[in-house]
């Protein structure tokens, strides 16, 4: 709700503090004193258009901050997470600054943002009725939510959008495959040729590498063997290493035990050279057997090696990835022939996830014609009282099983709320009725209706009782009061019987001030003897006589009860 109202140079109001509780407060006064001045500058706060004759003469900028509280659960708090904005206490406080030359800034608990996004978060906490044309029940697009929350069709909302999804996304395989198919088909011709080159060759993963050491190993193998062989010879001919170890071993062996272990680790290591020189001569002979000097076979390693490049750069992937592309290719063929089967299938998927949403989306339409009814019910209950006996009112369901490109998440139906004010006249859209009271009238009996259906914790009627007075007046008081019990409601009033049943009061006058003698707007926060003088002043006029405080203590006495 609203809590808190600073107004800083506006028009002609040059300091203002206002406080305001839950209820249904009044705002009075006669006409040219302010009231207005009152709407504008919160309209400021809230994102509206600014124009620079609202700062006041001889100021440089105006500015207007309206705190509010606002539940835990209230949902803009999710969409101020978005922007980065928190509160730690539930209070929100939304702030503009307005300059002469027409600029202005925006901000939300302290934090700069852009007057869209004030106006989008306004719109969201304040519904202001009578003087503005942009409230959210005046938006057709608003209205399926508001029908929906009356409902209770939240559990139907989640089961049809649901199934939206789950079509939508068959709908999407299914056309991904119908798509590959086709396009799989197009390149038939080239697959088939790719893949049996592909498998001619049947590359391997790690191949290249492989081949590239045994080209490099056979290039060079005349010198390798001839290397291999000159160290055999050392190894092994005449008086080669090895019978030089074997010979020292023989010399040493006899003394062994007579050096008391000094020769020890000496004959160990000859033991140890003996045996790794004949293991190195072993694996020279491996080594140089595995030296293939046939040119054949490096022609062959070559012109593979060479072939498999060649692939590569044709397909533009490492040779490493030639054997994964064979897969793919091989795969895409496949649905070539398997193609026909699968799109089956998918198509199957498609129509049945089509058809849970057609039958969740028909169940949650039943639901809304159901809440319809009892919409359109309850507020011709309303009407009558309020003066609009001849009004009629209608929430216009346009139901589009047959079109695909209306279905949504939620559902296929249209809904918009229509009137008519006069007996026989063709129905339309609530912006097309009369503005002024007779709409603010109009929007009362809605949101008496709605009240627990719209999350909006605030509502200002701006003369909701022009043209109206007596026992019409009364039931307008009696309707506002009650709406109060769900929703914060400000009215702005010319009525007695309204401004009797308000649980605050404020009295909007303009006077002159200072030794300038400029005028200047004040808002007093009434007691309940200034507000027995209000309303008796706007019973009987300028001169407030004894019957006409009398009236008013009745009027007030009878609000009470």
């Amino acid at each position: 709700m609203l809590a808190r109202l600073s107004i800083r140079d506006v028009v002609l109001i040059d300091r203002l503090e206002l406080e305001f509780g839950n209820g249904l407060s009044v705002l009075t006064g006669e006409t040219g004193a302010g009231k207005s001045i009152l709407l504008d500058a919160l309209g400021l706060a809230l994102g509206r258009r600014a124009e620079a004759r609202l700062v006041r003469h001889g100021q440089e900028q105006a500015s207007v901050t309206a705190e509010f509280d606002i539940a835990e659960t209230h949902p803009l708090w999710r969409k101020l997470e978005e922007h980065g904005i928190a509160s730690d206490d539930g209070s929100l406080m939304l702030k503009r600054v307005l300059g002469a030359n027409g600029k202005s800034r925006a901000f939300i608990n302290d934090q700069a943002i852009s007057v869209s996004l004030l106006a989008e978060i306004g719109a969201e906490i304040i519904e202001i009725h009578g003087q503005f044309d942009n409230q959210k029940l005046m938006s057709p697009s608003s209205h399926i939510g508001l029908l929906d929350a009356l409902g209770g069709h939240q559990k139907l909302l989640s089961t049809v959008g649901s199934a939206f999804g789950c079509w939508r996304d068959a709908a999407v395989e299914l056309t991904r495959a119908t798509e590959a198919l086709e396009a799989a088909k197009r390149d038939e011709e080239y697959l088939i040729h790719a893949v049996d080159e592909l498998r001619a060759i049947s590359p391997e993963q790690g191949e290249e590498q492989r081949l590239a050491k045994e080209r490099t190993m056979m290039m060079h193998g005349e010198k390798l063997v001839e290397a291999m062989n000159k160290a055999a010879s050392i190894i092994g001919s005449g008086a080669g290493v090895e019978r030089k170890v074997r010979d020292a071993m023989r010399k040493l062996e006899p003394v062994q035990e007579k050096a008391e272990g000094l020769l020890d680790e000496t004959l160990k290591a000859l033991d140890d050279a003996s045996e790794k020189l004949a293991q190195a001569s072993n694996e020279l002979n491996k080594a140089a057997a595995r030296v293939d000097l046939d040119p054949a076979v490096l022609e062959q390693a070559e012109d593979r090696l060479f072939r498999l490049r060649a692939l590569s750069r044709k397909h533009n992937v490492d040779v490493d990835d030639l054997a994964e592309l064979t897969a793919q290719l091989e795969g895409q063929l496949k649905q070539i022939t398997d193609g026909g089967k699968h799109l089956e299938q998918l198509a199957r998927a498609e129509l049945e996830a089509k058809a849970a949403y057609a039958k969740a989306a028909e169940k949650i339409s039943d639901a809304r014609k159901k809440a319809a009814a009892k919409l359109d019910g309850s507020v011709a209950a309303e009407l009558e009282p309020l003066k609009l006996g001849s009004a009629h009112f209608v929430s216009k369901i346009e139901s589009l099983p047959g079109d695909e490109a209306a279905w949504g998440a939620g559902g296929f139906d249209k809904v918009a709320f229509e009137v008519s004010t006069n007996p026989g006249a063709p129905s339309g859209p609530l912006s097309r009725i009369a503005s002024g009271g007779e709409l603010a009238r109009f929007m009362l009996a809605l949101k008496v209706v709605l009240a627990k259906a719209d999350p909006v914790p605030t509502l200002i009627f701006d003369e909701v009782d022009a043209g109206i007075g007596g026992a019409v007046a009364d039931a307008v008081g009696v309707r506002l009061s009650s709406l109060s019990n769900d929703v914060q409601v400000l009215v702005v009033t010319h009525s007695p019987q309204v401004a009797a049943r308000g649980a605050g009061h404020l009295r909007v006058s303009k006077s002159a001030s200072g030794a300038d003698g400029n005028v200047l707007t004040t808002v007093e926060v009434l007691d309940v003897s200034e507000r027995t003088d209000e309303i008796a002043r706007m019973l009987a006029g300028e001169k407030i006589t004894s019957e006409a405080r009398a009236a008013a203590q009745s009027l007030l006495q009878g609000a009470a009860e």
